[in-house]
């Protein structure tokens, strides 16, 4: 039997879709309408079809009945005239007694609201003055049906009490047709009667029918007869007679399972559920007829005169208790559940029967009905805790959800319990106690309800307010009303439903949190770039993360670990993390996009300064220009991370500029690239002979270098373009010290902390770094093609080739002070200085190769001293130019080395022969080296005191002196007739190395 306590099935809470005008009404929204939907008796129904005007009828009988046989002031039949008597009797003082109900007290019930002006509450006074008269008028009984009861019992209770009678034979017997209005109410009466006792001794009697009893079989066809034909009910009349007789012999069995019913007591009502269908009729009448939800102020009285009635009905105190709570929880949830009054006293009344239950466990009807009520209960309950956002208001909740609560976790102890589980065997095997494992189900449930009912409130508000502007993106709306409803949460219904749980506001956060978290990680999965509603969204998301996880430690402060479990299920958002790598891929999207941006228009580009004033290539603005809007987009993103994530930023922007820029110089070349290698060490002899090709050089017109000075149209390395080349790059870098002073001030102005500020003037040091490494690199390089590769013809193939004197420097410095020209007039004002100082340092380096590695066609005599020295300095006179060329100072920085060099030239052999023994001795430190000269390495440090420049002012030396020495010591060939021709790279051998 009590298996059937633990099979009650638990309704879940249905969804309903209703709009609401904002998201707060619509997670606290009032009861809806389906809330008053009747409930299922849990007293089962009849066999019979006795209708309920019937059973009140048959209530009203056994309520006389026994007050009569109990010896009433009413014993006797009252006439009208007493009646009025009685209720003269009445006084306020009365009245006032009544009101100060005991039980109402208990059951924590108010006394009733005056509804009524003080006339028609007179008028009440003077109408119902005793308990009986109330009964009447509560049970819905007419005066002439009142009076007829009366008369007709009172003739049976002189002789006999209610307990022993079986009133529906009884009022059989002394009801007449005279008694009624007409012959239909009479034969009405009969037929309930007739079904009383078909009802009371058939279909539910208290002791089980012996199937080899005889009875039962008379008792059917003796009211089928009379069902079909009026019954003569004389004493002398058989049928009555036999009617009288069996009904007598099954109402007078007895058993040992009655229980407390005595052996002289008749059954016949008091079966189940008869007994309680027809109580029920009793117990409502504790109920305003004029006010169906409110009491009676009579209810101590009314339930004194009701207790009367248990014998017959074979009640006794828990099963009154039990059908009282239903009556009064019925009452409250059919209604318009307005009285918390009867839901408060509902509860309370269920307090008492968790205390019957435990003593009427044998009792297999009570647990019957206890199983009944308490699933009936409970399936009410949890409908709405199951949803409770949608069924409890701010104003309702606490007089009404801590009672609906108490009485679901009630009816479920009451169950468990039954099954002989304590309260701490079932915390130890479920961590949890009964009701906070309940409540536990209740706030995940409701909120998760709550919340599917806030997206499609949003979901609705969005869709018609398409096109709006400052709308917050969905996520982000829904992230602020679920805030809301958090905060809701904690201030209205956690404080009830701690109680039965401490840590309620945790799980309701916890449960909003991963509500949140699942529709969150689907809209961040379905995120393919970054918007500015993607961080609307994930702000949002970090504030209400915030918020829940505040509300959780506040709720937790007095728990055993602080709220820690709680926080460990709510996983967290990372909505830092997420923007983060949003951001990171945002950074990534544009600078890959800048970089295709580049390799893109640096193959088209052409590197001409004619396109613009400033000589620069016009890709550079577009750079600039794009970085520019990224630095900008990137601060005007709604995120806290900008200090973080700049660093990502830079590096992603340098790395584009340095391609760039690294593009620029690409293919430019290098020093090594134009400068020629330097040929073997020979030695001259004066019966050598140079080839004729060398004797008679041609001229080669002025113009015929200068013409190609400003490049093919189609060259991108020609000299205006390279200067192009050295402009951008001081462009870029001069632009990006503005930019990052203008960015500078832009943020200071903004707010922005300091440290964003201060990164940012570090942000380009590297792409400027770059600038200026570039910009040498293409000042070398130019300077290096123009001397040995633009002019090769006039310098390194054509300076000082056969005799010095007819090969002079004139036409070289006629043709580079045309390049110079071009250069000055092409090159930004800013490195015009460094660019023709490179010519001039690479030009000064030229002129000590030609005269120290200028290979077998030349060769130099001490006469030809002053021409060298003369044509030196005709070269620096070029780059002083009368003052509007170079510094002097740098002039002289730059032509010391090859002025300490020169007098080399015009020194005499055997002099020179002892200086290079003397400086090749003191670099070497070996003692073998006194024994003989090591052949001093090439180095490139031309120097005076340098072994190697001496060495080579000898093998360029037209003496035989030289040319012995030369021989005996490093054994160096002649020079060759068939000599290298000019400008031909060959790589040295052994003895130049």
């Amino acid at each position: 039997m009590w298996s059937r306590l633990r099979n009650v099935t638990y309704r879940k809470v249905k969804r309903h879709q209703r709009h609401h005008k904002t998201t707060l009404a619509a997670v606290t929204a009032a009861m809806p309408s389906e809330c008053t939907e009747p409930l299922t008796s849990p007293f089962g129904e009849l066999a019979t079809n006795l209708s309920d005007s019937e059973l009140r009828e048959t209530a009203y009988e056994i309520l006389v009945g026994a007050r009569l046989s109990s010896g009433g002031k009413s014993s006797t039949y009252a006439s009208d005239s007493e009646k009025n008597s009685e209720r003269a009797a009445a006084t306020p003082q009365t009245l006032t007694s009544r009101a100060a109900s005991k039980v109402k007290k208990a059951l924590g019930l108010r006394s009733r609201r005056k509804k009524a002006s003080e006339k028609a509450e007179s008028e009440r006074v003077k109408k119902v003055s005793t308990i009986g008269e109330t009964m009447r008028v509560q049970m819905r009984v007419s005066e002439q049906m009142d009076s007829r009861v009366r008369k007709a019992l009172s003739k049976v209770a002189a002789d006999q009490k209610i307990e022993s009678m079986v009133l529906p034979l009884e009022m059989l017997q002394q009801l007449k047709p005279s008694d009624f209005p007409n012959q239909e109410e009479y034969e009405a009466c009969q037929r309930r009667n007739l079904k009383l006792l078909e009802a009371g001794l058939l279909l539910h009697p208290l002791v089980p029918l012996d199937d080899e009893n005889t009875a039962p079989q008379q008792l059917r066809e003796i009211i089928d007869g009379a069902l079909e034909k009026p019954l003569e009910t004389s004493k002398n009349n058989e049928t009555m007679q036999a009617l009288r007789t069996v009904v007598l012999s099954l109402a007078c069995r007895t058993s040992n399972n009655i229980g407390s019913v005595s052996e002289t007591s008749t059954h016949w009502a008091d079966g189940f559920p008869m007994n309680l269908k027809i109580y029920q009729m009793l117990l409502e009448a504790c109920f305003d007829v004029n006010d169906e939800t409110s009491v009676i102020e009579e209810l101590d009285e009314v339930l004194e005169l009701i207790k009367k009635t248990w014998l017959v009905l074979g009640m006794n105190q828990m099963l009154h208790n039990l059908c009282f709570l239903w009556i009064l929880f019925n009452r409250y949830a059919t209604m318009d559940q307005a009285e918390g009054d009867l839901l408060s006293a509902g509860n309370n009344l269920l307090i008492k029967v968790e205390n019957d239950a435990k003593a009427m466990k044998g009792d297999e009807n009570y647990c019957r009905m206890l199983s009944s009520t308490l699933g009936e209960i409970l399936s009410w309950a949890e409908k709405r805790l199951l949803g409770y956002h949608r069924y409890f208001r701010s104003d309702n909740a606490e007089s009404t959800m801590g009672c609906v609560v108490s009485m679901a976790v009630l009816s479920v102890k009451i169950m468990e319990g039954g099954e002989g589980i304590s309260n701490e065997d079932h915390i130890e095997g479920n961590e949890m106690d009964v009701g906070q494992e309940k409540v536990d189900a209740y706030i995940k449930s409701s909120l998760r309800a709550a919340f599917v009912q806030i997206m499609e409130t949003v979901k609705s508000s969005k869709s018609s307010s398409t096109g709006q502007q400052n709308e917050l993106p969905f996520m982000a709306k829904l992230a602020e009303d679920v805030s809301t409803l958090a905060f809701t949460e904690k201030e209205t219904f956690s404080p009830i439903l701690k109680r039965w749980h401490p840590l309620a506001a945790g799980v309701a956060v916890a449960t909003l949190h991963s509500c949140y978290g699942n529709e969150l990680k689907q809209y961040v999965s379905s995120i393919d770039e970054l918007t500015p509603d993607i961080l609307e969204v994930m702000k949002g998301a970090d504030k209400l993360e915030k918020d829940l996880v505040q509300i959780a430690v506040e709720n937790s402060e007095d728990s055993e670990d602080g709220g820690k479990s709680i926080i460990r299920e709510m996983l967290p958002y990372e909505a830092d993390s997420v923007t983060s790598n949003l951001v990171k891929s945002w950074i990534k999207t544009r600078t890959d996009r800048l970089k295709e941006w580049v390799d893109r228009n640096l193959q088209q580009e052409v590197w001409d300064p004619r396109t613009n004033r400033e000589r620069f290539a016009l890709s550079a603005v577009e750079v600039l220009r794009i970085v520019d809007e990224a630095f900008e987009a990137f601060f005007l993103l709604p995120i806290t991370t900008h200090s973080a994530l700049l660093p990502d930023l830079a590096t992603g922007i340098n790395s584009c500029l340095q391609h760039y820029i690294s593009m620029a110089k690409f293919g430019c070349g290098t020093q090594s690239t134009y400068v020629p290698t330097m040929p073997p060490l020979t030695r001259c002899s004066r019966r050598s002979k140079l080839p004729s090709v060398f004797k008679k050089k041609e001229k080669v017109p002025k113009k015929s270098q200068a013409g190609t000075v400003n490049g093919n149209e189609n060259d991108s390395f020609g000299t205006p373009q390279m200067c192009c080349r050295i402009n951008t790059l001081n462009y870029i870098q001069n632009e990006l010290n503005v930019l990052a002073k203008r960015d500078i001030t832009h943020l200071s102005s903004s707010g922005t902390n300091q440290d964003i500020a201060d990164r940012m003037e570090k942000v380009f040091e590297f792409s400027a770094a770059a600038c200026v490494e570039g910009m040498q690199q293409l000042c070398e390089a130019t300077a290096n093609k123009v001397i040995f590769q633009d002019l090769s013809h006039f310098f390194w193939d054509g300076l000082y080739i056969g005799e010095v004197s007819s090969t002079r420097i004139d036409p070289f410095l006629q043709e580079l002070d045309h390049y110079l020209e071009v250069i000055s007039i092409t090159v930004h004002d800013k490195v015009r200085t460094q660019v023709i100082t490179e010519v001039m340092k690479v030009s000064f380096d030229g002129f000590l190769m030609v005269l120290l590695a200028g290979g077998p066609p030349r060769a130099f005599t001490l006469q030809d001293y002053e021409i060298i020295d003369e044509d030196f300095n005709f070269l620096t006179d070029l780059f002083w130019s009368n003052g509007d060329g170079l510094p002097a100072e740098l002039i002289d920085q730059f032509s010391t080395k090859v002025k300490d060099i020169l007098p080399l030239f015009n020194t005499d052999t055997d002099s020179l022969i002892e200086k290079f023994k003397q400086v090749t001795l003191e670099s070497c430190a070996s003692s073998s080296a006194k024994s003989k000269l090591p052949l001093p390495p090439t180095t490139g440090q031309w120097s005076p005191t340098e072994p190697n420049t001496v060495l080579r002012v000898l093998c360029y030396r037209n003496d035989e002196t030289a040319a012995k020495f030369l021989k005996k010591t490093y054994h160096l060939p002649k020079r060759l007739l068939t000599v290298f021709a000019p400008g031909e790279k060959k790589q040295s051998n052994d003895a130049s190395s």
